[in-house]
């Protein structure tokens, strides 16, 4: 009897439907295609092209279709958590989608300032490296063919990756706000028709400052999966090595 109950408190996961998982594989090799191309933009406009080349275009106005399509369709990543066809946790999702989105759309499209920022090339090169691995693993975790390297690159590379990520959008934060604080663009002030009043400079130091409780809690978050996943130190090692016999 009491194994009986021991048995049902630990269902089984649900499989994705066939339809589900080839959704999931064409949505992450789309994704991998995407930031390969974002990261090829980057490469070609700091490392293959002149300073005259530099001079006539913007770094932004170079990569700004191929970011804003692929940044924001990560948006579908919060739905596919929400709805069960993947395994993340949705709330953690959102802060990571959310968190990135806000610097495409509400800092970079919305500021003069947060499109020149030098944070802007050091987000897109954490991002795209980060992005290529992560839709990678995901999609060859889907047919569950992971090649071990993947899976050390997927919970290894964030170590330097997220950090260099959050300087750069800070970076974005930070040029955006003193444009915002000289300038009162996407600012509405009282009395108004919403009798409400909003501060787009204030909202962005809400966010920035935001980083501060939250960076730490996906930052170790990440740490908790990594040791999941990979393991560590000697005893990790011996059971790869009984494993192994």
């Amino acid at each position: 009897m009491s194994a009986k109950v021991a048995k049902s408190s630990k269902p089984a996961s649900k499989e994705p439907s066939a339809l589900a998982k080839i959704y999931l594989i064409a949505y992450n090799a789309v994704q991998v295609g995407g930031w390969s191309y974002i990261l090829y933009q980057l490469v070609n406009y700091y490392l293959l092209q002149g300073p005259e080349f530099r001079a006539q275009i913007t770094l932004w106005d170079y990569t700004r279709v191929a970011v804003i399509i692929f940044q924001n369709a990560a948006f579908v990543e919060i739905l596919n958590a929400a709805f069960g066809l993947v395994k993340s946790n949705p709330v953690v999702t959102g802060f990571q989608v959310f968190s990135r989105m806000m610097v495409v759309v509400g800092v970079v499209m919305a500021t003069p300032t947060g499109k020149v920022s030098p944070g802007l090339p050091i987000a897109l090169f954490a991002w795209a490296i980060t992005e290529i691995i992560r839709y990678g693993y995901y999609a060859l975790n889907i047919v569950k063919v992971v090649p071990h390297f993947v899976v050390f690159l997927r919970y290894t590379t964030f170590i330097a990756l997220y950090p260099i990520g959050v300087t750069g959008e800070l970076l974005c934060f930070w040029y955006a706000q003193s444009y915002a604080r000289e300038n009162s663009v996407w600012s509405t002030v009282m009395p108004n028709k919403l009798n409400a009043t909003f501060s787009y400079f204030a909202f962005l130091w809400i966010v920035m400052l935001g980083y501060i409780p939250i960076f730490p809690q996906l930052y170790l978050h990440m740490f908790a999966q990594r040791r999941k996943i990979l393991g560590g130190g000697s005893s990790a090692a011996s059971a790869e090595k009984k494993k192994a016999h």
